[in-house]
């Protein structure tokens, strides 16, 4: 039984599996959050029309394109696969009657901040929800005043709400002290404003998709190894642009296929971009049943169908240069390590701490109270495994990835698992909870 209640101010989600046959079928998975974002952005500060197909339609790209629509750019219903934004051009976003709402999504806060405080004399004024309004905003605010932005906030601009006096701002030559695509996009939109040369280098290499995409709208932008250069004052393009799924969406029901038992799914159309697939290189560690078919590219994206089997996983060791290439989906390899043969060690994963929740602690939290024996790390978690879980009441905090997570951890567990405030895997996967329903 899958059942969720909306009755209820905090949406129960009720999973009570009986284990009489495997996980089967095909998995259509929303389009990657991560692109949708960039499509969004860069098709309303491009002159002409842009064309998004397989947008994913979940919060927080709604948040992005409410966002850009109150500074003038067209942006067509998301309620359908074909999104048409009618660009305005760089430089000519117009200034917001009202205050910005990022809602819950970091991405959009942190990525337009950059296009704000490039946009000359003109003021902006943004926030968020609760949860957004507590997660650090220094990381970009920080870089950006040293280009010459004039930014405002909370605790000296480290937490929004932010006021933004858009300013003529200067190149800069950025070494980031994180591995963060956002850090990093921030300052490149930023520098699409600006005369001459910006730079970011990075420890280890993040995820990718705006360089990718602003090549293909027309930037002139070039990558070597961790450092990208991009030279202002290039005219977009309105493009037609195809979303690949997003794999953070699949790494729910890879980790399905892999843990209950005589499982055979095929996720189709997921991304692959190598800065993304740290998920996969970490399952195939750990022994899962994982195949590649019809590998493709779709507008500038590697892209795969995804077969996995059930199989028996054993622990490894996940940190290092890997972190960068699969901070979303540790959640969800909680779950996976709590069921394999032996102790995973995760480390080097601070950063969980300051996401929508303390991914830490409410995973950690969450899978204890299931039966599994997880002890937290600073930067990470001890994980023993080889544990029979258990039906529990389990909080997300309102976490769309820890609701997810358990929803997966709770197939395999004995018993009635219910989940509090499960309503919130909307925010990058509308279609979770009903996918579940219909593979059962």
């Amino acid at each position: 039984m899958i059942q969720l209640d909306t009755t209820t101010s905090n949406h129960l989600l009720t999973i009570d599996r009986k284990l009489d046959s495997g996980l089967h079928g095909e998995i259509s998975i929303p389009g990657d959050k991560s692109i949708s974002h960039r499509a969004l952005m860069l098709g309303a500060l491009a002159s002409g029309t842009t064309t998004i197909r397989g947008l994913l339609l979940g919060e927080d790209p709604r948040s992005t394109a409410k966002c850009f629509q109150a500074m003038g750019a067209e942006i067509s219903e998301l309620n359908s696969d074909l999104v048409t934004v009618q660009g305005i051009g760089l430089g000519n976003l117009q200034e917001p009657l009202d205050i910005l709402d990022a809602g819950n999504s970091g991405t959009t806060l942190r990525l337009m901040l950059g296009v704000l405080a490039s946009h000359e004399q003109r003021f902006f004024a943004v926030t968020g929800d609760k949860s957004l309004r507590s997660r650090p905003m220094l990381r970009v605010v920080k870089p950006l005043r040293e280009m010459g932005a004039e930014i405002w906030g909370r605790e000296q601009g480290g937490k929004a709400p932010l006021a933004i006096s858009g300013r003529n701002l200067q190149p800069i030559h950025y070494q980031s002290p994180i591995a963060s695509a956002q850090v990093k996009s921030c300052i490149l939109l930023a520098g699409l404003m600006i005369d001459g040369e910006t730079i970011v280098a990075e420890p280890e290499r993040s995820r990718d998709h705006s360089e990718r995409m602003l090549s293909a709208f027309g930037a002139k932008i070039k990558v070597d190894g961790n450092t990208v250069y991009l030279q202002g004052r290039s005219q977009l393009q309105g493009q037609e642009v195809t979303v690949p799924g997003d794999i953070s969406s699949a790494a729910y029901w890879l980790v399905a296929g892999a843990i209950v038992p005589d499982s055979d799914l095929l996720i189709l159309n997921v991304g692959i971009n190598p800065t993304r697939t740290g998920i996969l290189e970490v399952l195939l560690e750990m022994g899962a049943d994982i195949t590649l078919e019809n590998p493709r590219e779709v507008t500038g994206e590697p892209v795969a169908d995804l077969r996995v089997r059930s199989s028996q996983l054993k622990a490894c060791a996940i940190g290092g240069a890997i972190i960068p290439r699969l901070i979303d989906e540790i959640p969800i390899l909680a779950v996976a390590a709590s069921l394999a043969e032996g102790t995973t060690v995760i480390r080097d994963a601070a950063e969980l701490r300051v996401k929508e929740s303390d991914r830490i602690t409410v995973t950690a939290k969450c899978l204890n109270q299931m039966g599994a024996n997880i002890t937290e790390l600073p930067d990470g978690m001890e994980i023993r495994g080889g544990c029979s879980l258990s039906g529990a009441e389990v909080d997300s905090c309102d976490d769309h990835r820890i609701a997810m997570s358990m929803a997966i951890a709770a197939l395999v567990a004995k018993g009635k698992t219910i989940i509090s405030h499960a309503e919130c895997a909307a925010i990058s996967y509308p279609s979770f909870i009903p996918t579940l329903q219909k593979l059962f």
